[in-house]
């Protein structure tokens, strides 16, 4: 990336033509004490536990809750991404319910990091994280996920974005991104909302605005009421809105975050004034199930490398001199996991060590006093409602459990939501799912029926 240089004074002032993200600069330098840094990096999605340590009541009905990594590393992302979150909405011990929100915080402050989220009155992880999320509870987070984000670096740095309702929150990390770092990058933002002094981060806006003169920031009611005190644009987005905050939007990125009607009706608005749809990046907050199942496949592929980088970092350290491996992470089964910071125990080292007490045979559970219903050439036996089920190996198990009265939960019934998810105790199951489950959890036995068909006789914990 090129750069110019201003004078001041005496003195010589970096100027960066454009915006550039720091970890460029951390991760090309020959600086060895620098290569701590080298975690900026945000490359490559994890899986990691975070501990919430502050909740935040924003305007317009948002919570943000603050987080840090429990193993103590910093979160790499990029501006506008977004995270898989497992919200235990059924209580300890029970699946939990995956939902993606993003980032609303700068990956320039990546110790911590802010997670806002609006709630939605029908909505069930949004209230339960309104009313139950507090500072010290812990979450398996998977990310960062999703292409909608700022570049590493960009020359030209010259950006309109559009924002209605909570569709503020990736938008906020890029403008607090870019107020964090040096820089020629020009900025105007529009946001829709509803109520007057109800913007999500309107008070924060309004700061970075005034101290820092490359952001500007524009408002718009929608099609409300406008109250005589109110001296922002009244109506839905239009054209000649755009060309009235933005006469130059064709010669700008846009990026735009709201719900599907008003990113649709972007989309064509643009086009109207000249903006090339390359030059155009998207983020729905609700959308139909094409965009949904896009959103699975990116958490899939997400999930996939998180693994192979869990992998790759186990490797890295069992490779380690034993006198390097004071502060290497542990694991487990279900990945890293926090320090254990159990007491240290002064052994002699030629003291036997204990031989392993041999596992006990676990033997399968006796269904053969359960009811049978129903017709088919394969059983399931779900263990815990007591009952034999007969299916045929072409049907989706749910359907056929629940109509036996074996109560599973499921919303989506797509293999999408991972509501449904069962323990299989033993047997084969075909399953075709869209990202409403961990690979890990397939691997501890568990399956999601609703878009599973039985391949052999089942043994279910259900």
């Amino acid at each position: 990336m090129s750069q110019g240089a201003t004078i001041v004074g005496t003195s010589t002032a970096q100027r960066i033509r454009g915006l550039e993200m720091p970890w460029n600069r951390v991760l090309s330098t020959q600086d060895q004490a620098a290569s701590a840094a080298k975690a900026l990096g945000p490359w490559h999605p994890q899986e990691f536990l975070a501990e919430c340590v502050q909740n935040i009541e924003e305007a317009g009905g948002l919570m943000t809750f603050v987080f840090r990594r429990l193993d103590g590393a910093p979160l790499a992302f990029r501006a506008g991404q977004y995270l898989n979150i497992a919200f235990p909405v059924y209580g300890e011990g029970e699946d939990t319910v995956d939902r993606s929100y993003s980032i609303s915080s700068a990956p320039t402050v990546p110790w911590t990091f802010n997670v806002s989220i609006k709630r939605d009155p029908k909505g069930l992880v949004s209230n339960w994280a309104h009313e139950n999320l507090r500072p010290g509870m812990v979450l398996d987070m998977l990310g960062p996920v999703g292409a909608f984000h700022l570049g590493d670096s960009d020359r030209r740095a010259r950006y309109l974005f559009l924002s209605a309702g909570a569709g503020i929150t990736p938008i906020m990390s890029m403008v607090r991104t870019i107020h964090s770092l040096p820089g020629q990058a020009d900025v105007i933002v529009l946001c829709h909302g509803t109520v007057p002094g109800d913007f999500p981060f309107w008070q924060e806006l309004e700061y970075i605005s005034k101290v820092d003169t490359r952001i500007k920031v524009f408002y718009s009611l929608g099609d409300r009421d406008k109250p005589k005190s109110w001296k922002g644009f009244a109506g839905r987005l239009s054209a000649k809105m755009i060309d009235e905050v933005a006469p130059d939007a064709n010669g700008r990125k846009v990026f735009a975050c709201g719900p599907e009607g008003y990113l649709n009706s972007a989309a064509q608005l643009l086009r109207e004034v000249g903006v090339d749809d390359t030059s155009v990046f998207m983020e729905f907050f609700s959308g139909d199930r094409k965009t949904l199942l896009e959103y699975q496949k990116e958490i899939v592929l997400a999930e996939s490398i998180a693994e192979e980088v869990a992998e790759s970092v186990e490797e890295f350290y069992e490779s380690q001199p034993p006198e390097l491996g004071m502060y290497e992470p542990e694991y487990d089964e279900t990945g890293t996991i926090e320090a254990s910071g159990q007491e240290l125990i002064a052994v002699p080292a030629d003291a036997p060590v204990p031989a392993a007490e041999p596992a006990g045979e676990q033997l399968p559970p006796d269904t053969s006093g359960f009811e049978t219903v129903g017709e088919g050439t394969i059983t399931m036996s779900f263990v815990r409602t007591g009952i034999n089920v007969k299916i045929n190996p072409e049907e989706k198990i749910l359907g056929a459990a629940q109509r036996a009265g074996v109560r599973i939960g499921a919303n989506c019934q797509e293999g999408m939501c991972g509501s449904c998810k069962v323990v299989k105790l033993s047997g084969e199951v075909a399953m075709n799912h869209q990202g409403g489950i961990r690979a890990r959890e397939i691997s501890a036995g568990k399956f999601l029926p609703c878009c599973s068909t039985a391949q052999s006789d089942l043994v279910i914990d259900a």
